[in-house]
């Protein structure tokens, strides 16, 4: 596989959290790896050497594997907001918004969307021809719903998913928590008694509860769905 056919894939940890790992059969770059252990029997059994980390943001759940990981690949660059440096200390790069870069083959475009915590990043990977965009947005953006707010305001956490869902809508959105059912419940219980919208909810809160059912993970989602 090579770096136009690079793919990603999931590793559940913890209780609901994803490790999100963006690989091209030889190499692999790691999102938010909140464990270690987990995550480096994963890359072994495939014979993957990781490159880099990718951090959205400081909160112990998805940075406290980074030692671990490093620890078994050194030279990994560890690629985070420069803000946030305190509180991200592994970093080797530092980000900010607007920033671009290529891993793996792939544009990797750095957006700031705060709100969750002040200095959260999105990354986001524009389509390849015949692929599909890519877009690891943290603790922002969920399937149905969005992160709590524990530094920013509800006009920040505004802004950022306004620009979230100005990208591409077949984009493919990976968030790092396992959070789609119960925000599709609680969706359901303060929608309009009818109407398209209280359907289209209904319609996914079943499709939600048979995935769930058969322990299949809901996302990725898409931006044109949320």
């Amino acid at each position: 596989m090579d770096a136009s056919h690079s793919e990603v894939e999931l590793i559940p940890v913890l209780r609901d959290n994803y490790v999100m790992v963006l690989h091209d059969g030889a190499r692999a770059v790691v999102v938010d790896p909140g464990v270690a252990e987990p995550v480096v029997s994963w890359l072994e059994r495939r014979g993957l050497e990781l490159v880099a980390v990718l951090q959205t943001h400081h909160h112990w759940d998805h940075i406290d594997g980074t030692p671990g990981l490093l620890n078994r690949w050194p030279a990994a660059a560890v690629l985070a907001s420069g803000d946030d440096r305190q509180r991200i200390p592994l970093q080797t790069v530092a980000l900010r918004d607007g920033d671009q870069l290529e891993l793996l083959g792939r544009v990797v475009q750095v957006l700031a969307v705060p709100g969750h915590t002040r200095w959260h990043l999105a990354f986001h990977l524009p389509p390849r021809a015949g692929g599909q965009g890519e877009l690891f947005c943290g603790d922002t953006l969920f399937a149905g719903g969005c992160g709590r707010l524990f530094e920013g305001s509800p006009a920040q956490m505004h802004q950022s998913l306004q620009r979230l869902g100005a990208l591409p809508g077949p984009t493919r959105v990976w968030c790092a928590h396992e959070y789609t059912l119960a925000n599709l419940r609680w969706a359901a219980a303060n929608s309009p008694e009818q109407g398209e919208e209280r359907q289209a909810i209904q319609e996914r809160l079943a499709a939600v509860q048979e995935l769930r059912r058969a322990d299949q993970p809901t996302i990725p989602s898409t931006i044109a769905l949320e």
